[in-house]
């Protein structure tokens, strides 16, 4: 009688801490920019390593894509690479009568991607602009080959898209611009093709050429690097953010400031973006 009470005792003590491990299981979904996916990724990786207790689950599909899922509940952190719009603050504020909490987390150079063939290594913003918008057509306009230049640019849901236009094309793109899904699709297009051109986050700038480029005619051209963002005399760079309904508690806080630490701002520099400071 005596071990089958402590044999009771005892499924009844497992069953307990099954049930305990269940509950005490955090999950932390982000969802957003395609830039920034590798990125996220290795963030959670890392977390989940030291943190067994809290799940992450990351997937991208675009900047607009993840506002969208923060918007309508389906999504803790939205990570973006533009600023949200003023129409998405509009929404968030009418479900959650709340304006939402930005926070940038990381900077990121926007590399202009060439074939390695090509022989052009530098364009102004300018240029680079008007090729983007179909005035510019040849490589010639711009030191190249007699060729005509193929565009390749991501879809409109993406944050990158948006910024690109608003900052660099500054009109509509050229009909000609293929839009392709995901930032990698830009890069092998680019890779496979001498004629093409490409935008995109610079750590995805492999097996292509990273384009110097130049504020203006008269200035110095610059490549994306660490010092080049940092000092911002590499001309098109930008903030990467999180986006939250409210201020973040409990696991989410905790994630967060895990990737504004030294610690997670250090993983930053690994993958080949750029830290906040």
């Amino acid at each position: 009688m005596k071990t089958t009470k402590i044999k009771l005792a005892a499924f009844l003590l497992a069953i307990m801490t099954i049930g305990f491990s269940f509950t005490s299981i955090e999950k932390i979904t982000v969802k957003g920019s395609d830039t920034m996916v590798i990125l996220a990724q290795k963030w959670a990786e890392v977390y989940m390593s030291k943190h067994p207790e809290t799940t992450i689950q990351v997937t991208g599909g675009g900047s607009g894509i993840g506002i969208s899922a923060l918007i309508n509940g389906s999504t803790d952190i939205a990570n973006s690479s533009r600023p949200m719009k003023s129409t998405e603050v509009e929404k968030l504020k009418a479900r959650y009568n709340t304006l939402g909490v930005e926070i940038p987390c990381a900077k990121d150079g926007i590399s202009i991607y060439l074939n390695k063939a090509n022989g052009v290594s530098e364009l102004s913003v300018k240029q680079i602009g008007e090729i983007f918008a179909g005035k510019i057509t040849n490589w010639k306009q711009v030191g190249g080959v007699d060729s005509n230049i193929k565009l390749y640019g991501r879809e409109s849901s993406s944050g990158t898209f948006v910024y690109f236009k608003d900052n660099v094309v500054k009109s509509d793109y050229a009909p000609s611009c293929q839009s392709l899904p995901g930032t990698a699709a830009i890069v092998n297009a680019v890779k496979k093709d001498k004629f093409g051109i490409g935008y995109g986050g610079a750590a995805y700038a492999e097996g292509v050429k990273d384009c110097k480029v130049k504020k203006d005619d008269k200035s110095p051209a610059y490549a994306p690097t660490a010092e080049t963002i940092k000092n911002k005399t590499y001309p098109i760079s930008r903030y990467l953010y999180m986006y939250l309904k409210s201020r973040p508690t409990g696991a989410t806080k905790a994630y967060i400031d895990w990737i504004l630490s030294p610690e997670g701002q250090k993983i930053i520099a690994e993958i080949g973006y750029f830290p906040v400071k």
